[in-house]
């Protein structure tokens, strides 16, 4: 995944000249920088992204990178329905659902997951098994993995050595997880 783009390979994705770029990035529009000491200019992805939205252009390439997806492992109807309202998908959220390990695992592959949210209740084992074969890959090494843990585990906090980053234990208020979910994107994308 590209992070930075030189003028020429914005051209190619708005299909416009390469001194139309130029323009755009002149006169303060298309947000990037100069190389120290020479003319050259580069656009962050996170800007020509915004660009293409603010003016109503197709992201092209660029539209599945656009998203922050959200792949649900064994979690209730209600559970989903209530977090996609708290993360829409006209913010730029997408979502998957798996209902067993081995779903989990054709989701993950084909779907590229940002965010994978694992309900403990579909069986632990089975759970942390996803965890730790997901974390066996080296595409997920940076993928959040949440555990949804059920009101009588011990440990929640002990799940991170199974490989989740975070764990939230039943019950709780699902806006907080949304919300967890929508800061550690907007640091990812920070930090693009």
């Amino acid at each position: 995944m590209k992070k930075v783009f030189t003028t020429g390979q914005v051209a190619k994705i708005c299909k416009v000249a390469p001194r139309t770029v130029s323009k755009w990035f002149d006169s303060g529009r298309l947000r990037g920088y100069r190389i120290p000491g020479s003319q050259d200019r580069r656009i962050p992805r996170e800007h020509l992204i915004r660009f293409l939205k603010e003016h109503g252009m197709p992201l092209g390439e660029l539209e599945e990178e656009g998203w922050h997806k959200i792949l649900i492992i064994g979690a209730e109807q209600l559970f989903i329905e209530r977090l996609q309202e708290l993360l829409p998908d006209d913010e730029d959220y997408k979502y998957e659902v798996a209902h067993s390990g081995f779903e989990a695992g054709i989701q993950a592959e084909s779907f590229h997951p940002d965010t994978i949210v694992v309900d403990l209740a579909m069986g632990r084992s089975e759970a942390l098994q996803i965890a730790q074969n997901l974390r066996r890959n080296p595409a997920y090494e940076t993928t959040l993995i949440i555990a949804l843990a059920s009101e009588d585990e011990a440990n929640p906090e002990g799940l991170t050595q199974y490989g989740y980053n975070e764990s939230f234990k039943k019950p709780f208020d699902i806006a907080l997880l949304g919300e967890r979910i929508r800061t550690l994107v907007e640091e990812k994308r920070d930090n693009m």
